[in-house]
């Protein structure tokens, strides 16, 4: 059932309350997915609405009180602590990281003294991004994790390019936790969930089971939902998001902290004025990749709309999915958590719908395959490429058809992620597309650079489709 916090309801939140309290549990159900919640702030109110099961083993049902994963969506609370960091005057955005953090130790150390704590940031450090070792449930696994990238990649010089990077964000969570001296856990609840009396955030599995909490579903052998065997990655990875749960509300009690320029509803400055623009600002634009937006600030994935910017963001851990839109200029929010099935689907029906609704906004549509796609040269995109979590190899048949094959390593393979082949189109520029849907999207791969070397003959130096992948040959 929809419920309403104590502001007294406009008719927006009216309205919005009854479409979800008829529509909301039935497009669950009608997508798959074995459950989801979502809230939604408008005029002040947040309205809520929860539908389908915690678990299709225990068949629990989802409530307003139930806690999930909200994947990298952690990555914005990361993002905001470092923020706090410049507030109180401990930390340079545009220093050297080293300067801060001496202990890194990278593959490329003439690299590592040219990054800054913006570039992580923005996820232009360029280093190696989804190293995922698990070092243990202490403490000190962040301090450990760091301690294990001697031998990170560097992939490109940063600030050459965006890619996604989990990496970076570890550290820099252990960045806070060597100027705040506590462990990330303990500093996310003093600074954060504390002063906004976000009662539900649970930092770890230990503090989820003291709630409702989801668990993630992946597909079956026949594709259908069959819940995880396990429920979250690794601590290690906790400041990328690996491990916080909470309830959408309390992620919009966290996001409407950000609305008001960073003051709780008591009057508590929690992040500076000028902190909460800097997040929102426009850092680095981005290639044209499905799922993703068009610009990055700090922390904050930015969609550029008819109707203004959306700032968002998207997480996803061991079969749960969360959504995160923001209208900053309407003060309209959404948050939808998930833990499986056709979530792209639930979210176009409900997120999406909305948006634009309640602030006249559409969001762009997902790249497609072209009806009548043009023929391309493919000899600059031919080839191998590979990073620590794929081998990516680029071919064409005899009949013209162009495949990408995809195999998984490390942590992927582990978790039994399968090798794929997907067979693309050219859809702009030195951009491909999918021909069928992944995961309820068409993956674009861009190609980026060229290889300078005479070896190299122009070739694509990249493949990218969020993360830049190297050529190897």
């Amino acid at each position: 059932m929809p419920t309403q916090d104590s502001t007294p309801g406009s008719a927006a939140s009216r309205s919005t309350a009854a479409w979800l309290e008829e529509s909301f549990a039935r497009l669950v159900e009608e997508h798959g997915v074995p459950g989801a919640s979502v809230a939604v702030l408008v005029d002040g109110s947040i309205v809520t609405a929860a539908g389908g099961v915690t678990s299709l083993a225990t068949q629990v049902p989802v409530d307003a009180e139930t806690v999930f994963q909200i994947g990298s969506v952690t990555k914005i609370w990361t993002t905001t602590l470092v923020l706090q960091l410049v507030d109180d005057g401990l930390l340079d955005l545009d220093k050297p990281l080293l300067d801060h953090l001496p202990e890194l130790v990278i593959g490329d150390m003439e690299a590592a003294k040219a990054l800054t704590t913006r570039h992580l940031l923005t996820h232009t450090a360029g280093f190696e991004g989804d190293i995922f070792t698990d070092t243990g449930r202490g403490d000190d696994a962040i301090e450990k994790y760091v301690a294990t990238l001697t031998d990170l990649p560097q992939v490109f010089e940063p600030g050459e390019t965006f890619s996604y990077n989990n990496t970076a964000f570890v550290v820099l969570g252990r960045l806070v936790e060597v100027l705040r001296g506590k462990p990330f856990d303990e500093v996310l609840l003093d600074r954060i969930a504390v002063p906004l009396r976000l009662e539900r955030v649970s930092p770890s599995p230990y503090e989820a089971i003291r709630h409702r909490a989801a668990t993630g579903h992946v597909p079956g052998e026949d594709e259908r939902p069959v819940p995880a065997t396990t429920w979250a990655l690794a601590r290690s990875n906790a400041p990328a998001g690996s491990m916080l749960a909470m309830t959408p509300t309390d992620l919009l009690g966290f996001v409407r902290m950000h609305l008001d320029g960073g003051v709780a509803p008591d009057g508590t400055r929690v992040l500076g004025p000028a902190s909460v623009r800097a997040m929102q600002h426009r850092e680095v634009d981005l290639p044209r990749l499905a799922g993703m937006g068009d610009a990055w600030g700090l922390g904050w994935e930015l969609f550029d709309t008819p109707q203004g910017t959306v700032v968002a963001h998207d997480g996803g851990t061991i079969g749960q999915a969360a959504f995160l839109r923001v209208v900053p200029e309407s003060g309209v929010a959404i948050a939808m958590l998930t833990n499986g099935g056709d979530v792209f689907g639930l979210f176009t029906d409900v997120v999406a719908r909305l948006l634009t609704r309640l602030a006249g906004v559409e969001l762009p549509a997902r790249p497609t395959p072209p009806a009548d796609p043009q023929p391309v040269d493919v000899t600059r995109y031919l080839g191998r490429y590979a990073d620590t979590i794929y081998d990516i190899t680029v071919s064409q048949d005899e009949d013209g058809r162009i495949w990408l094959d995809r195999t998984p390593k490390d942590i992927h393979a582990e978790i039994g992620e399968k090798p794929i082949r997907f067979e693309l189109v050219h859809l702009a520029d030195d951009s491909l597309i999918t021909v069928e849907p992944y995961h309820g999207i068409h993956v674009v791969f861009a190609f980026l650079g060229s290889v300078t070397s005479a070896a190299g003959d122009g070739k694509a130096k990249y493949v990218h489709y969020g993360r830049v992948v190297a050529r190897v040959e």
